[in-house]
């Protein structure tokens, strides 16, 4: 194993307890190796210090701090590491702060009580860019964006979208990877990032998650 296939991961959690359980989940058998932990923090202020120092690929990030929102330490971590992803892992399941974390950029959204080799399978599709939300949260996430009834921007945003983009739309909301996407549909790698680029400035996303949400909030309504 090269130091390539390693994701570092620095983990943001108050707890002492849920950290310790955390480094032995990702520090199991499952893991192979193939997760490395570079560092932890316990605040919100001691995250932002550490991540630009420590350059993780991937940020486990607690929502509930003790002097920050994790919402807040989210978008703060997407501006100063746009390649890094985070990754929500908290106990709470409630709408509107899973709808706020697709919004602040988070790349998913983990319940504690996930086992470790689901953890571990979610920490390495998160560094390869895939969203990661498991089916009840997604559901959480459809729900909360269906309420939104003064959000006209989302169901337009859609509209606005290509029959050649919504199948792209399709596959990023299927998980697949740029060149994935290519070798399916017969397009180039620059083609397909053409194609990216363009419908997420229609939608007003940044991030595949964001993408994943408005899709897969549409698709049933377009569906009938």
């Amino acid at each position: 194993m090269t130091a390539t296939d390693i994701t570092r991961v620095l983990i943001v959690e108050d707890s002492a307890l849920v950290r310790h359980g955390i480094r032995a989940a990702l520090k199991s058998e499952a893991a192979g190796g193939s997760v490395e932990i570079i560092g932890e923090a316990d605040t919100a202020g001691a995250a932002l210090i550490k991540a630009p120092r420590l350059r993780p690929d991937v940020v486990l990030l607690d929502l509930r701090l003790p002097d920050d929102s994790g919402i807040n330490v989210c978008r703060q971590l997407r501006q100063l590491l746009p390649d890094t992803c985070v990754l929500i892992l908290t106990s709470s399941t409630d709408n509107a702060l899973i709808y706020e974390t697709v919004l602040a950029g988070a790349h998913g959204y983990l319940l504690k009580e996930i086992d470790p080799a689901n953890l571990i399978k979610a920490i390495k599709d998160g560094h390869a860019g895939h969203p990661v939300f498991s089916g009840t949260i997604t559901t959480s996430i459809l729900n909360t964006i269906r309420d939104q009834h003064a959000r006209p921007d989302i169901s337009s945003g859609v509209d606005l979208l290509s029959p050649q983009e919504m199948r792209v739309l399709a596959a990023i909301a299927e998980g697949h990877s740029n060149k994935e996407i290519a070798d399916r549909m017969g397009l180039s790698a620059n083609t397909v990032k053409h194609y990216i680029s363009n419908l997420f400035q229609k939608l007003g996303v940044e991030r595949r998650a964001q993408a994943t949400a408005l899709y897969l909030t549409q698709r049933p309504a377009k569906q009938h």
